[in-house]
Formats: C-alpha cells, sequence, structure tokens
C-alpha cells in the first residue's frame, strides 16, 4: 500500500526564551529612557515657566506711585504796590505722570499752594484716568490769597517768588487687565 506522506511545509524557527526576553528588555529600556526624557522636558519647562512669571511679578507687575508735577506757571494781574502787593491768580498744567504697566484712575484730588507754610490758594483736579505709561495733564486756574504773606513785597522786588505746592490723588491702578491695586500717593 501507498503510504502516505504528509507533507507540510518547514517548521519555523521559533526563537528562544532568551532572544524574547532580551528583545523585551530592550523595549522596555527604551520605554524608559522616553519616559525619563519626557520628565526632563517637563521639569524644564515648569522651571523657565516659574523663572518667567517671577521676572514678569518683579518687574512688570510692581505697583509703583504716579508722579504729579506742575507744568509752567503763569500769573495773571501782578499788583507792584510796594505797600500791598498781590496776585490774583495762576494759571498752570497739573501733569499726572503713570509709570505703571496698567491704566491708573483716580478721583478727585486736590493741589494747595504754600508760601513760606500759609496755604494761599487751593484747586481741585476731576476725577480722570492716566493710560498705562502715559501722562495725563490738566490745565487748572487757582484764585490765590496773597494779603496774609508778609514777605511778599519783597520777594517781588527781587523778581523770585517762592511757591511750593502738595497734591494729593487717590486712586487704583489696573495692571495688564487683571488685577486692581489701591494707590494713594502724596506728593510735595
Amino acid at each position: 500500500m501507498a503510504e502516505r506522506y504528509n507533507h507540510m511545509g518547514p517548521v519555523p524557527v521559533l526563537p528562544r526564551r532568551d532572544e524574547e526576553s532580551a528583545a523585551y528588555l530592550q523595549s522596555e529600556e527604551l520605554r524608559r529612557q522616553k519616559r525619563r526624557m519626557m520628565y526632563k522636558y517637563i521639569c524644564i519647562f515648569l522651571v523657565v515657566h516659574i523663572i518667567v512669571i517671577t521676572i514678569i511679578a518683579l518687574t512688570v507687575m510692581k505697583v509703583k506711585y504716579p508722579k504729579v508735577r506742575l507744568g509752567n506757571i503763569n500769573v495773571r494781574s501782578l499788583n507792584f504796590d510796594p505797600t500791598t502787593p498781590s496776585f490774583d491768580a495762576i494759571t498752570t498744567q497739573v501733569s499726572v505722570k503713570n509709570t505703571n504697566w496698567g491704566s491708573y484712575k483716580f478721583d478727585a484730588g486736590t493741589v494747595m499752594f504754600l508760601h513760606q507754610g500759609l496755604t494761599m490758594g487751593q484747586v481741585s483736579i476731576p476725577k480722570d484716568q492716566a493710560g498705562m505709561r502715559s501722562t495725563k495733564k490738566v490745565s487748572v486756574t487757582v484764585s490765590l490769597n496773597s494779603q496774609g504773606s508778609s514777605n511778599l513785597g519783597s520777594e517781588l522786588k527781587s523778581g523770585v517768588l517762592t511757591l511750593s505746592s502738595q497734591a494729593k490723588l487717590s486712586g487704583k491702578v489696573k495692571l495688564l487687565f487683571v488685577c486692581t491695586i489701591l494707590e494713594q500717593p502724596q506728593n510735595y
């Protein structure tokens, strides 16, 4: 009888256990290295962001008092009478310089003009807003009472009149449209 041969193809060579385990260990090591690199990049990302946020907080977010200054002063109706020298009013420009990285909204304030410690006049500054890193200028006319000053005649004769001013404003600085901080500067 004819023998029946069962002809099958060649038997595939299966990898041995040590080859499988070596390939598996190699792939695990690659995954571990990729995870380490990912954690390193995440840490570097966080450190850079912490540094940037710290720099912004220490420089940009630092609130400074706005500066209040007077411009040129023009004296109106000056009387050079030696016995009772006087003048009625002065015109000046009050500028509020905002050096912050946000707008400064200030309430109505006052500017007082003093001569040797005596108040000669006072004017109010209307409620307004100075933009980010800009200057708001307000023209004012001040009625002065120069009758109470004793050395006014001698100062007017010498050509130099010493006046000092004192301004008080209160308001809020809104930094980068995010947070609001109260500011109450006083300039002398």
